[in-house]
């Protein structure tokens, strides 16, 4: 059986071959993490207890929010293995960072009722008539514009850095998400929703049929091209920084 592909998966062997190896192929693990990803990760948990709640027709306090957030901070948070990159910061800053994202997300979304059915949707999404290739994935959150008739597929990001039109235009995740939305609910339109925390913003965005099957084509030929590959160089990049394998990499003198 062909090996199971995710978006996540693919785009470290865009970014770094070498570290797709590693993680994937040699399947070595590591318990050094950075902190952004922690702080993404708790932000992320305490928006899907929010609208798990809201599907129950229970609209959480901002200091249930804050509370919520700040327990799992504390019962999950491990000093050594979360790192930071930004030395001019501390855990503490990256604590309130989040308390920040979910009190402006909050005020923005109340009394978030854009009729959500899921959250934390997984979702799996076929690439070839013989079926013998499908990518997985998990989508933050789902909701369906009754007006509208259509679909919305919801993602958060906890970035630092706010994407260009183009970056938008040419992301690859949320529309593989919406092929499989397309197919399981059989969805004419799909509202793609990023939402920026840093800025507090929305960034909307759609993709044609053509569009879509284009990128099937395209997925397809990069999980074959990784499947046939040999060699598996590393790339020397800023985001070295926040790479968890960082030192079993050759470009810093290491050996693996």
């Amino acid at each position: 059986m062909p090996e199971k592909f995710s978006h996540s998966k693919l785009e470290t062997f865009n970014q770094c071959p070498l570290k797709y190896k590693i993680k994937y192929i040699d399947k070595i693990k590591t318990e050094q993490k950075s902190i952004e990803g922690f702080l993404g990760a708790k932000v992320h948990e305490t928006l899907e207890w929010l609208y798990n709640l809201v599907k129950k027709d229970k609209i959480p306090s901002i200091d249930e929010i804050i509370f919520h957030y700040a327990r799992n901070w504390e019962n999950d948070f491990d000093p050594e293995i979360y790192f930071i990159v930004k030395q001019e910061l501390t855990m503490k800053d990256y604590f309130e960072k989040g308390i920040k994202f979910l009190l402006d997300y909050y005020q923005k979304n109340y009394p978030f009722d854009d009729n959500t059915i899921f959250t934390e949707k997984i979702i799996s999404i076929l690439l070839d008539k013989e079926e013998n290739y499908r990518m997985t994935g998990i989508i933050d959150r789902i909701a369906y514009n009754e007006e509208k008739r259509e679909y919305e597929i919801h993602d958060y990001k906890t970035s630092n850095t706010l994407p260009t039109k183009e970056k938008i235009e040419t992301d690859k995740q949320l529309p593989l998400y919406s092929i499989a939305i397309k197919n399981d609910y059989n969805a004419d339109k799909i509202q793609l929703i990023w939402h920026y925390l840093a800025y507090n913003k929305k960034i909307y965005s759609r993709r044609t049929d053509e569009q879509l099957i284009q990128l099937k084509k395209e997925t397809l030929e990069l999980i074959k091209k990784i499947e046939n590959t040999k060699f598996f160089p590393y790339n020397k990049s800023a985001l070295c920084d926040w790479c968890e394998y960082k030192n079993r990499c050759m470009a810093f003198g290491n050996r693996i």
